[in-house]
């Protein structure tokens, strides 16, 4: 077991170490990309707007008059804290990503205050690259299954490390105990298990969550065959392409009628003749408040709800990736999450240069070790 976390840890820890820093970053992105960023950091005495807000369609005209030539999707994010508006445009057919740009409005939604393709700034393209190492697909596809022996990583590293009678405690005094004085393949080694001991339960859970985020297909078949089938977004189209399109204000007063209960934290525009209005909002038991998993679709034209997904009518299965993101960002537990999560991903590089010294020292010393047999044989095999 020590010689597959050796390996393992020689192989995949860099890449392990990458994936912690660029993840300390993204626990903060918001924040770190309006302090880069002051100008859509502006301040209003308007409350932030909401489900009956007339803000979405004086935006929208905005945009619409702005950019003619985008003719996909517009998507707004509704946050609970008055400020700049924050608006995604969505080409056709240009997959989750795919050359998405970022714009952000005045609070009335009369200007642009920025705009900003997706992964062409720093905060999107740290991102891309922990997501995917800047290589989409196939980049995703090597972050999912190194995850897989991450948590290899970890579990045979607190293998190696278990006491071996940890019935007597003794034994787990000695191995939970640093020795300052020592040699410092010692000092490596204790810093090493202390440090891993430390951040196994948080880097286990970022490491599962991150190779079910990565590998959706396949983690839907494990969770499909554990705890039932995965239902999917329905589908939802408008009914028909003539007419004139209802407004933004008019399908939010349908989506509210529909889910009640729920918070409104995305509403998005169709760009094409079929699409439909979606409001994407938060029911009382959804762990994500940015990324909530209830959708209310309306028809442009008639503001009928022509398709809903209502998150507390989910299976198990939808239950747990419903958690997958709000975990892995640790957007869930506030600021008593975040810090440690933040604090946590330093730790892979930290596991990743103790780990190599040490073994670097132990090889040196055990090739010096060998050198006078070495040199003993080769003299007798001269003479």
């Amino acid at each position: 077991m020590r010689q597959l976390h050796l390996w393992l840890g020689l192989s995949i820890g860099a890449l392990f170490a990458l994936l912690g820093l660029t993840g300390s970053a993204l626990v903060f992105y918001e924040d770190i990309d309006a302090w880069l960023h002051p100008q859509i950091r502006v301040a209003t005495a308007e409350p932030a707007p909401g489900w009956e807000s007339k803000v979405w369609d004086q935006a929208l005209a905005t945009v619409r008059q702005r950019w003619p030539e985008r003719t996909g999707s517009w998507r707004f994010e509704v946050k609970p804290q008055p400020g700049a508006l924050a608006a995604r445009y969505q080409p056709p057919d240009a997959g989750h990503h795919g050359r998405r740009v970022m714009v952000w409005l005045s609070p009335d939604g009369r200007e642009v205050l920025r705009e900003a393709e997706w992964g062409r700034y720093l905060m999107t393209w740290l991102y891309d690259l922990h997501m995917a190492l800047l290589a989409e697909d196939t980049g995703r596809a090597v972050v999912g299954w190194s995850g897989l022996a991450m948590v290899l990583l970890l579990v045979s590293g607190l293998w190696a490390w278990w006491p071996k009678n940890g019935w007597r405690l003794s034994s787990w005094r000695k191995a939970l105990h640093f020795k300052p004085d020592a040699v410092p393949t010692r000092r490596l080694r204790d810093i090493h298990k202390l440090v891993g001991l430390v951040g196994w339960p948080l880097l286990g859970m970022l490491a599962v969550t991150g190779v079910m985020l990565a590998l959706p297909t396949q983690s839907n078949a494990v969770l499909a065959v554990t705890l039932g089938p995965v239902s999917k977004l329905p589908p939802a189209r408008s009914a028909s392409g003539a007419g004139t399109p209802i407004s933004i204000a008019q399908a939010l007063a349908a989506a509210r009628q529909a889910l009640p209960r729920s918070e409104l934290v995305w509403v998005e525009a169709p760009g094409r003749a079929d699409g439909t209005y979606m409001a994407r909002v938060r029911q009382p038991s959804d762990p994500s408040a940015r990324f909530p998993h209830s959708y209310v679709f309306v028809d442009q034209y008639s503001g009928e709800v022509v398709a809903l997904q209502d998150r507390e009518r989910f299976g198990a299965s939808n239950t747990v990736n419903n958690w997958l993101h709000p975990l892995h960002d640790a957007s869930v537990g506030g600021l008593w999450l975040r810090i440690p999560v933040a604090l946590v991903g330093l730790l892979p590089l930290v596991l990743f240069v103790t780990g190599v010294m040490r073994w670097w020292r132990l090889r040196h010393r055990l090739e010096r070790e060998a050198l006078p047999a070495r040199q003993a044989t080769e003299h007798a095999a001269t003479h």
